[in-house]
């Protein structure tokens, strides 16, 4: 049982690591490739995933068929994640720093707790209240020690948007989480989601994909993204919820600031700041109360 646990909080810091450097690797792609646009960057993205995750789980007689009372849930999942969050998120990122709009994505656990308990009468105990406010605060130290309240206004509404759909995920992924293994549930959101995307992208940009370098660092950057950030992040992310349930695993997701800024101080997209640092000391910090037993209760 302890191994089990270890393992789950192992996947779910794994997860929030992948996730926390694909702000930082999509602001660079926005950066260096000056015909890159939302769509092509995520339709690349998922098509990468899928080329990778379908043929593995296949060959290994792991990818189990969706049920036929499931398609529906699929369905809904792809459209919240990745289709409207990829595309409220990498909107945001494309007009606000990666470290700011990881910042933002880092509120979501405030919100999903609150949002089980409207969904499924899930009782919020108080270390996973005291956890959340404290990483929040953390977020906010990091948040003045870095740009402050200055980022563009729009980019930050598709990020509240973002934070919005990623909660009516986190209570869709209930559903299904128990029947089905975390990486097959990440291998069909993903194909239904590039199934979504491909059309808009042909329609919007295809003329844009002649114009982009191909470079191997910008390859190499939508492979990190396609395998750590959409396949790897989004099944111990799953695995975590089914594990722990979703508003203790979605608790991991305030750490995400942590290591978008740890990679955008590696690649000089930051600077160094006692402010953010004491906000890192925080956020984790109040990552490890929120996973406390609830003693009020026998927890």
């Amino acid at each position: 049982m302890k191994n089990s646990k270890a393992l789950t909080y192992l996947l779910l810091i794994s997860s929030t690591a992948f996730w926390g450097v694909s702000f930082i690797l999509t602001k660079e792609l926005f950066l260096t490739e000056e015909h890159m646009t939302v769509t092509i960057l995520i339709t690349l993205r998922l098509a990468i995933a899928s080329a990778v995750m379908l043929p593995m789980l296949a060959l290994t007689r792991r990818l189990q068929p969706i049920r036929k009372e499931d398609l529906k849930w699929f369905l809904l999942l792809a459209l919240c994640e990745p289709f409207i969050y990829h595309l409220c998120e990498t909107s945001g990122v494309q007009l606000v720093s990666g470290s700011l709009a990881s910042v933002v994505i880092a509120t979501i656990p405030l919100f999903v707790p609150f949002g089980v308990w409207a969904a499924y009468r899930k009782r919020i105990g108080l270390p996973l209240i005291v956890g959340v406010t404290l990483s929040l605060i953390g977020v906010a130290v990091m948040l003045v020690g870095g740009e402050g309240l200055t980022g563009n206004l729009k980019g930050m509404l598709f990020l509240s948007g973002a934070v919005a759909i990623a909660v009516v995920y986190t209570l869709l992924l209930v559903k299904i989480v128990s029947r089905y293994n975390p990486l097959v549930i990440t291998t069909w959101q993903n194909l239904i989601g590039l199934v979504y995307f491909l059309p808009l992208m042909l329609v919007f940009d295809a003329g844009h994909l002649p114009l982009l370098s191909y470079s191997p660092r910008m390859l190499a950057m939508l492979l990190a993204l396609g395998v750590c950030c959409s396949t790897l992040a989004y099944a111990g992310y799953n695995y975590g919820v089914r594990n722990l349930g979703a508003s203790e695993a979605c608790i991991f997701n305030n750490a995400i600031p942590v290591f978008s800024l740890a990679a955008a101080l590696a690649i000089g997209q930051e600077s160094f700041s006692w402010p953010k640092l004491i906000g890192v000391a925080v956020v984790i910090t109040g990552v490890v109360i929120s996973q406390m037993p609830d003693r009020r209760h026998g927890g």
